[in-house]
């Protein structure tokens, strides 16, 4: 045979007839798909950028705009870099934007729109509870001496027609303190140059009244410089004149220092809220028979307890302590306290 002829043909049958030759070493090729993912339109892009920069929030705002029920896409930001800030949140509760309505109420529920007295009585709330730095304190006190004060002047000349409750003795003993320490009668008040600090000179002293239409805040102007007959006829009239829904838009603001008086619902203290513009809340308790010791002997004493709620930017701990002790000492011994008052005029 001559060289180079074949000597045997082999056929090979393949399973696959797009079968492709193989490379020593490089294996068999394998038609791998290519997955990108898809790209973003420009509309799907600027809606993750605004996503992302709608909502540029401090974790204490993101909080507080949750419990307000306010959506942080709908605030406008006014921070630096666009960044929502605490006053952003409460502004939009202030100019009527729409909160978030969470879940669909659930069939029989009583849904009723916010408006009125209640809706400026949650704004100001709102408002105070999240600018003002608000502390607690409670004392309480034997009252005894105020019942007996109390039961003698309903008693007295000068007082007939006119009703006298220890609320009547609680405004005279906020009233001495006052005197004693007139910064807890004072504004916090913020300018373009900083902050100031207002102490009033008269003590308009607002009276928290539980009305048909709320609650309303009404304050008995110049109380400071009222004698007690005065002062009782002038807080009476003021609560009765609420109740009626006869107080004037005057009645209802520059107060000073507030009295609330949980008492009458059988609550014994609380943490009273402040009242836009003022430093400081007493919250009067019921009087409640208790074992109490006095000189050495337990014995049942009506008493009372006091709890003040104050702006820790304008009084300090100590501060609040000694002007809720005052009240407290006043009411202990109002008698006592009142010649004391009169005999330093």
């Amino acid at each position: 045979m001559p060289v180079g002829s074949p000597i045997v043909t082999i056929l090979v049958t393949s399973k696959s007839e797009d079968r492709e030759p193989v490379l020593v070493g490089y294996g068999v090729k394998v038609d791998h798909e290519i997955r990108r993912r898809p790209r973003k339109t420009d509309v799907q892009q600027a809606q993750v950028a605004a996503t992302a920069t709608s909502a540029r929030a401090k974790p204490l705002v993101r909080k507080l705009a949750k419990d307000l029920g306010v959506a942080l896409d709908s605030v406008t930001p006014t921070g630096v870099g666009g960044v929502i800030t605490r006053e952003d949140v409460l502004g939009s509760t202030q100019n009527g934007h729409a909160p978030n309505q969470g879940k669909a109420p659930s069939v029989g529920a009583d849904r009723q729109p916010v408006r009125g007295v209640q809706r400026a009585m949650a704004d100001a709330m709102v408002r105070s509870a999240f600018t003002a730095p608000h502390v607690t304190e409670w004392v309480e006190v034997d009252v005894s001496r105020t019942l007996e004060l109390v039961a003698r002047l309903r008693s007295h000349g000068a007082f007939e027609g006119i009703r006298v409750t220890p609320l009547t003795i609680v405004a005279a003993a906020v009233i001495q303190s006052v005197k004693k320490y007139p910064r807890i009668n004072s504004t916090w008040l913020e300018t373009s140059e900083g902050a100031d600090i207002l102490t009033h000179q008269d003590v308009h002293l607002g009276i928290a009244a539980d009305t048909p239409r709320g609650l309303l805040v009404p304050s008995v102007k110049s109380a400071g410089a009222m004698e007690l007959p005065e002062l009782a006829r002038s807080i009476h009239t003021l609560i009765e004149t609420a109740r009626a829904g006869r107080s004037t838009p005057a009645d209802l603001t520059g107060g000073t220092i507030t009295i609330t008086n949980v008492g009458v619902f059988g609550v014994d203290g609380g943490t009273p809220i402040i009242n836009p513009g003022e430093s400081a809340i007493l919250a009067v308790g019921r009087i409640l028979d208790r074992p109490w010791v006095v000189d050495g002997v337990v014995s049942v004493r009506p008493i009372m307890q006091l709890s003040m709620s104050f702006d820790h930017r304008v009084i300090d701990g100590a501060l609040g302590s000694r002007a809720l002790v005052s009240m407290a000492n006043f009411l202990a011994d109002p008698t006592v306290e009142i010649l004391m008052e009169r005999a330093t005029e």
